[in-house]
């Protein structure tokens, strides 16, 4: 089994905080998005994973691809790093990744995380991720028949075609015959709103006779703009509190309390303050004579304030005075 992992895109409606890293690095209970999405498919599927190759733009620099190789070495596989500099859609995303494009593979979109427990059927032509969601309009999405089976893709439906949304995990059964099928709508410029569509080629694919089936997720978890990310670092928090060791052992806690679940990184310090519930600390940072519920902060950053509710707070940044409902890129100071 291969994953391929599309990260191209910096994110913009996570601006500030994707200013200074791309959005699939941005820490969720203290593992960054994109980690905590290779985890999720490792753990739910049984096949070994041969290779993770992870897209993103080469700007990105090398500190990053680092970081991404690290995630796959964890993993006991190898990572292969690939190039998509210019936003021309999903499928050309995925070709960039050409050479992995073999055998079994899962397409998993950094930009998501889930809850599921599913077993996966790799005999199947392919598998499609969906959740039910109310407004679908800003989403591909899929119709199914009375076998389960899907007869439509449409890409951002103008009026209601279903409520299924595409979440952005896909399995395919054929890495190469899919190629095959993203080549041809590059080198026939087949394009919705200028962009090649990776629902284009599965349309396609339908069409000449493969059979794809809408796969489920227990919960399926945005980190589109602040306040998801902040919803998904909680609902994170509440799914791994008893599964993972949340706060470090050295972190120093004087005259304060912790509402868990939280996750509090090494060298941190709290000083008379109340933290949690849903609260991620970063390494390093200080919080003092405050309340923080609900939010990020990153790490090195310094809060001496009252209250602090759903939040994001970058790296290096320094708190002071009376605050609610931030969103503070990296390396800012507010008094």
């Amino acid at each position: 089994m291969r994953i391929i992992i599309p990260m191209a895109g910096w994110g913009s409606r996570l601006r500030p905080h994707t200013l200074t890293v791309p959005k699939p690095l941005i820490p969720i209970a203290g593992k960054s998005i994109v980690q905590r999405l290779v985890e999720n498919l490792s753990s739910s599927i049984s096949t070994p994973i041969e290779e993770i190759a992870f897209i993103i733009r080469e700007d990105f620099g090398k500190e990053i691809e680092k970081s991404l190789l690290k995630i796959a070495s964890d993993l006991g596989t190898k990572a292969v790093i690939c190039y998509q500099n210019e936003p021309l859609g999903t499928a050309h995303a995925i070709m960039c990744a050409s050479e992995s494009l073999e055998g079994n593979l899962i397409v998993a979109f950094a930009d998501t995380l889930f809850k599921a427990n599913f077993s996966l059927d790799t005999e199947a032509d392919g598998v499609v991720w969906v959740s039910k969601i109310d407004d679908p309009s800003n989403f591909g999405v899929v119709k199914l028949d009375a076998q389960n089976v899907i007869t439509d893709f449409v890409e951002k439906p103008a009026e209601f075609i279903s409520d299924l949304a595409i979440i952005g995990i896909y399995y395919f059964r054929d890495g190469s015959y899919l190629k095959s099928e993203l080549q041809f709508l590059l080198d026939h410029q087949i394009v919705i709103n200028g962009e090649y569509q990776l629902t284009s080629a599965l349309e396609n694919m339908k069409l000449k006779g493969s059979k794809f089936v809408p796969g489920k997720v227990e919960e399926w978890l945005d980190c589109g703009n602040k306040n998801a990310t902040v919803n998904t670092n909680a609902r994170i928090l509440e799914h791994i509190k008893h599964a993972e060791k949340l706060i470090a052992s050295d972190v120093i806690l004087e005259n304060s309390v912790i509402i868990e679940p939280c996750y509090i990184a090494s060298n941190v310090c709290i000083k008379n303050s109340i933290i949690g519930p849903h609260v991620s600390i970063g390494a390093a940072s200080k919080i003092e004579n405050s309340i923080v519920k609900n939010s990020i902060i990153q790490s090195n950053s310094f809060i001496c304030q009252r209250l602090v509710n759903n939040s994001m707070v970058g790296k290096n940044v320094t708190l002071n005075g009376r605050f609610d409902d931030l969103s503070i890129g990296d390396y800012n100071q507010l008094s």
